[in-house]
Parts: C-alpha cells; structure tokens; sequence
C-alpha cells in the first residue's frame, strides 16, 4: 500500500509537470493525496475498477453521475514489485490527459520503489549502527552476536582500528551521509563505516599485516580527504590504535578521546601521540574550573592579555614573531606581559608560570570553549 507520506511526495513531484489536479488512492478506494484536499479521506468507487480490472480505467461525464467520488479523467493502477499498491488519478478531459498518462504511471512506480530501497538502506545502516555500537559497549558474544555479524557479513577475526571522524554542523538540516556511508564501504569490503549521530562517522579500518604502517597512515589520511571533500566542511579525526576485534571498545575510546584534541585545529590525532593532553582530559570538569581560577581567570576579560599570552605560547616565547604575529610594538607587547604577572600573578618570562598559564588556556578551550 502506498504510504500517505510518500503519496504526497508523488503528488509534488508530478504536479511539476501538469497542472491537471491528481489524486493518490489507496488500494482501499479511499484518497490518501491529491491536489484538492477536499478530496483526501473520501471514497472513490472508479479506483476500484482500474484495480479489479488492473488496466487503465477512463472516467467520462456519464460515469460522474453513476459512480461515488469520481470526475472525469483516467485512473491508473500503480504496481510494485507486480502487485498493485495503488492508483493514480488524473482529472480532466481522457483525450487531453490520456497521453500523460503512462509518463506519470511509471515517474510514481519510481519514486515508490527509489523510497522503497531507500528504506531498506536505512534499516540495513540502522542494523549495523546497532551492531557496532553493541560491539563497542564490550557485551558478551553470545550465539546472537555471532549471528548478527553473519548476517552483516562482518568478519569477528580482523585486527580493528577505530576512527572517528566528526564535523561541525552549520545548517538546520542535519548532513544526509547515506550515499558517502555506501561509497566508503564498497572501497573495502571488510572495512566498516557507521553514521554516528548527526555529525561523526565511525570507521571500523581492518588493518592488515602485510601492509606497512605508511600505507595505513596513508589510507586514513586519503579518507580523510575524501570525506572533507565531499561534505565541502572542515572536519576532525581521532584515531584509536589496532586492537583485537574483542577489545575493539578500547580502540573505540582511545578514538573519541584524540578526536577532542583534534576538534581543536580540524586535523587528524593518533591517540598514540597524545603526551600531556592524555593527562588533562582526564581531570575532572570541577578541577579544571579551579584550575582556570587560579591562573588565568583574572585576564579572561582583558581580551587583548589574553589573546597575547596564547599567542605568546604559540611563539614559543619569542618576542619578535609574537609583536608581528599581533600587529603591535615591542614595547606593547613587554607592557602587556608585565600586565599578565601583576594581574595572575605569574610570569611568562619563567618556565614553570609559562606553563601554568599554558594549562589554564588549554582547559579553558576544553571545557567552556571560549576565546576559541
């Protein structure tokens, strides 16, 4: 049967091409759509015919006034799959519509089976999320399991490295990855790749051993190139290392917590590589507050001081670039440094003080995002 969402979706689509008013009945004789909406709910008796007798029917004048619900026009049964899930019904004069008709019948046939597979993507991509996201909360593997991942045609016995791959969502309407969800999979058949939310993907690499570690580097960084291309947005990877398929979570999380890192400047971060950002995500939001509070808090609305002291660090200390860096003087930029020890009460000038601040900055970004 034709779903009533989908019947208007027929009715938009054809209605660009006649303006003749079309209607959508189900294979009840009831109107589930049409361009009059007085007409959606009622019956129509002609609809009927046309499926009993699965052909064309023509209504004429003389058929309004013996048949329920009807006007003048051609009813056409729509087929899926060789069953009839409904009729379409154009009004008007037969001999005028009647040479639109096999056009339209067969424009409805395929939006009906472009939605119906459509479906059966997202149930397939719905599946899998599930799986994966089962795979990865660590549960038993049971004799469902198993089956599930039969029935995915995942293998269980691969080397695994998780990948996670996160975007900014800029628009209302959440990105539609389906298509690039598909495109990446058939790249490698036992690699896995699952939507994850509105705006991560979550790739599954099987690494193979025969490969060296410059292919593998090589074949992230060509995804990641690919998916940044094709979502026309910058995005972040964090990457987990190879793992045993059963301890696939710790890959997982290892992943998730690069990606924090990598959220920060859009790039791609080996968890492997994380030294003191692997400390400092794991400290507690209050820690970070009072962190925040005893060092930088008295600049955090001195904007100047405190996109100074970040760029100071950026510098690496160096006076020269960082005045160049910021379009200011010398002599303003000590000022602004001396400004920054009277008010933290700590020195950028000595090691131990350059670091505190630089932690502060740090957690400040992490934690409420601001200055960013």
């Amino acid at each position: 049967m034709v779903l009533d969402e989908l019947a208007l979706k027929i009715i938009n689509e054809v209605r660009k091409l006649i303006q003749e008013d079309i209607i959508i009945i189900n294979t009840d004789g009831i109107i589930i759509a049409s361009t009059d909406p007085a007409r959606t709910g009622t019956f129509h008796e002609g609809s009927l015919i046309a499926i009993n007798e699965r052909k064309t029917f023509t209504i004429t004048s003389d058929d309004e006034n013996r048949l329920n619900g009807v006007k003048a026009g051609i009813n056409l049964p729509i087929y899926f799959q060789n069953e009839i899930v409904g009729v379409i019904g154009i009004t008007g004069n037969p001999e005028q519509i009647s040479p639109f008709g096999e056009m339209l019948r067969r424009m409805t046939e395929l939006l009906i089976r472009e939605n119906y597979y459509t479906d059966q993507i997202d149930l397939q991509q719905r599946t899998l999320e599930a799986f994966v996201f089962d795979w990865i909360q660590d549960i038993e593997w049971d004799d469902y399991f198993y089956e599930r991942s039969t029935m995915l045609n995942i293998d269980l016995n691969y080397i695994r490295q998780v990948i996670i791959f996160e975007w900014e969502n800029t628009n209302m309407i959440p990105i539609d990855t389906r298509q690039l969800i598909i495109d990446l999979a058939n790249r490698n058949k036992d690699d896995v790749f699952v939507r994850w939310g509105n705006n991560r993907i979550v790739f599954l690499m099987k690494v193979d051993d025969t490969n060296k570690d410059i292919h593998k580097l090589q074949r992230i960084h060509d995804l990641y190139e690919i998916i940044k291309s094709r979502l026309n947005s910058p995005i972040a990877a964090g990457v987990g290392q190879q793992i045993t398929p059963k301890q696939l979570h710790k890959s997982y999380h290892q992943a998730a917590r690069a990606l924090k890192v990598a959220l920060k400047t859009s790039s791609i971060i080996f968890d492997e590589d994380l030294t003191i950002d692997l400390i400092l995500q794991e400290l507690s939001q209050e820690i970070k507050k009072t962190f925040i509070e005893r060092t930088i808090a008295p600049i955090l609305s001195e904007e100047d001081l405190f996109i100074t002291i970040k760029e100071y660090i950026n510098q690496n200390q160096s006076l020269k670039n960082t005045a160049q860096s910021l379009h200011i003087h010398i002599n303003t930029l000590l000022y602004r440094l001396g400004k920054i020890t009277e008010l933290t009460k700590l020195n950028p000038k000595d090691i131990q003080d350059l670091v505190k601040l630089y932690i502060g900055t740090y957690l400040l970004d992490d934690s409420t995002k601001k200055h960013r």
